[in-house]
C-alpha cells in the first residue's frame, strides 16, 4: 500500500515563506549598508575634521622650531697626511773614522748641535801644511815688493834699465797670485777640520742610528749617520675638490687667515690648531683635486709624520644666515620646502625654500623664509598644505565640547533652576 503524498497546497506555502524570508534578509542587509555608509558625521570641533592631517581634518601633533639668524662658518672637511716641514739626512762632509757619537736615538736636537766627531788629526796636519806654504810664499812676496821699490828708485835716477823694473813687477804679481791660492788652500784645510764635527743641519727629532763608532764614514754614504725630522712646525697635506677651489682662492686673495683644525680618526678629539699654508698650482687629473697644505705649530708633539688625520678648514664665514634644523627641510618633486606654522590658526602652509650651507644639526635657508618664522620639525610626514596641527604645549579639548557649547550658548538655557525650597528634578 503506497504512503500518502504531501498535499500540493503545503508545498506552495513553504516556498512562499522561504521567498519572503530571503527578500526580507536582502532588504535588511541593504539597509544596514546604507546606514553604515550614510551615517551623519558629528559636527567638527576645533582641531577635528574629516581626514587626519587634511584641511578640516583631525589635528596632528607636531614639533616646531623658530628660524634664527646666526653666523655660520663655511668649512671644508678632508682627509690629510701629516708631513714634516723639513727632513735631513746627517752625512759627514769629510771621510774619516767615526770617533764619537753625541746623540741618542729619538732625541730632540737643535740646529748646529754637534752630533758626531770624526778623527781630526789628519785634517789638523793638512791645515798646518797649508799654513806653512802660505807663510813661505808671503815672505817671498814681501821680498819681491822691496826689490821692486828699489828698482823704481834706481829707474828714477836713470841707473837701471826699465826692462828689469818691469820684470820685477811681474814677479810681484805672480807671487801675489800664489799667496791668494795659498790662503784658499789654508781655508779649505780649516773648513775640512771643522767638518770633522758633524752638526745637525735642522732642529727636530733624530731617528735610529745607522752607523756606530769606529767605522769609516764619508760623504758618499747614502744612509749617512742618522735622519732628522722637523716636528715643530709641521704640515698636513690634504686634497681640495676642484669645485671648491674658487671659494678657497677667493678667501686667499682677501688676505684672510684661514683657521685649520686637525682631528683624530673619530673626529671627536682636536689634535692641533693651525692655519692654511699653501695651494698647489695644478689639478690632479686622476682624482680631480688640488693638493693643499696647512701648517701647525705642534708644540706638544701631538702630530707625527705620516700620521692620518681629519682636517677641518674654515674657508669663510656667512654673516646673518637664516638657520633652521635639518629636519625642517623637506624635499618634493618641485624641490626643497618647509611647513610654516600659523600660530594663531594652528595651521601649516607649504613654503618653497633654497638650501644653503649646513652644519651638524642646522642648515641655511637662502630664500623663502624669514627669521622668526616657525617651521615644522617633527610630524611633517602626516601633513599637507593647510593641515591643522597641535603643539606639545596645547591643552587637549574634550570630545563634544563644541557641541555642548553650541547647544547651551545658541539655544539659550533650557533648564530652569529650581526655586528655593523646590525639590530638584
Amino acid at each position: 500500500m503506497n504512503a500518502p503524498s504531501t498535499p500540493p497546497r503545503k508545498n506552495k506555502r513553504a516556498k512562499l515563506i522561504g521567498s519572503v524570508i530571503a527578500i526580507l534578509a536582502m532588504i535588511a542587509l541593504g539597509g544596514l549598508a546604507w546606514y553604515l555608509t550614510h551615517q551623519p558625521k558629528e559636527a567638527a570641533g576645533p582641531g577635528q575634521g574629516g581626514g587626519r592631517g587634511g584641511r578640516g581634518g583631525m589635528a596632528t601633533t607636531v614639533g616646531v622650531a623658530t628660524a634664527e639668524v646666526a653666523d655660520i662658518p663655511v668649512v671644508l672637511d678632508a682627509l690629510g697626511t701629516v708631513t714634516a716641514a723639513a727632513t735631513a739626512t746627517v752625512r759627514p762632509q769629510v771621510s774619516g773614522v767615526l770617533q764619537k757619537i753625541n746623540f741618542g736615538e729619538g732625541q730632540l736636537v737643535k740646529a748646529g748641535q754637534v752630533l758626531a766627531t770624526i778623527d781630526p788629526r789628519p785634517f789638523e796636519m793638512a791645515l798646518l801644511q797649508a799654513s806653512g806654504t802660505r807663510q813661505r810664499n808671503e815672505a817671498q812676496l814681501a821680498s819681491a815688493r822691496v826689490t821692486l821699490e828699489r828698482f823704481r828708485t834706481l829707474l828714477a835716477q836713470d841707473s837701471i834699465a826699465r826692462q828689469e823694473v818691469d820684470t820685477q813687477a811681474t814677479l810681484v804679481r805672480q807671487l801675489e797670485g800664489t799667496s791668494m791660492t795659498d790662503k784658499a788652500a789654508e781655508g779649505i784645510a780649516r773648513l775640512n777640520l771643522s767638518h770633522t764635527q758633524v752638526k745637525a743641519p735642522i732642529s727636530g727629532r733624530v731617528g735610529l742610528r745607522v752607523v756606530d763608532m769606529g767605522n769609516l764614514v764619508g760623504s758618499g754614504d747614502a744612509a749617512g749617520i742618522a735622519v732628522i725630522t722637523q716636528l715643530s712646525p709641521i704640515d698636513v697635506e690634504f686634497a681640495v675638490p676642484q669645485d671648491r677651489v674658487p671659494d678657497l682662492q677667493g678667501s686667499i686673495r682677501s688676505g684672510a687667515s684661514l683657521p685649520a683644525i686637525a682631528l683624530d680618526r673619530t673626529r671627536s678629539t682636536n689634535l692641533a690648531s693651525g692655519k692654511f699654508a699653501a695651494l698647489d698650482n695644478q689639478v690632479d687629473v686622476q682624482t680631480g683635486t688640488v693638493r693643499a697644505k696647512a701648517r701647525f705649530a705642534n708644540g706638544d708633539q701631538s702630530l707625527f709624520p705620516s700620521q692620518f688625520v681629519n682636517l677641518r678648514l674654515e674657508m669663510s664665514t656667512i654673516k646673518g644666515a637664516v638657520m633652521v634644523p635639518v629636519t625642517a627641510i623637506r624635499n618634493g618633486s618641485s624641490g626643497d620646502f618647509v611647513y610654516v606654522l600659523d600660530a594663531a590658526e594652528r595651521t601649516v602652509s607649504v613654503r618653497p625654500v633654497t638650501r644653503g650651507q649646513a652644519t651638524v644639526d642646522k642648515v641655511q635657508v637662502k630664500t623663502g623664509l624669514k627669521a622668526g618664522e616657525q617651521v615644522i620639525t617633527e610630524g611633517a610626514d602626516r601633513l599637507k598644505d593647510g593641515a591643522k596641527v597641535t603643539l606639545p604645549g596645547d591643552k587637549p579639548q574634550a570630545p563634544g565640547a563644541g557641541r555642548r557649547g553650541n547647544r547651551e550658548g545658541g539655544g539659550g538655557e533650557r533648564r530652569q533652576r529650581p526655586a528655593a525650597g523646590a525639590p530638584a528634578r
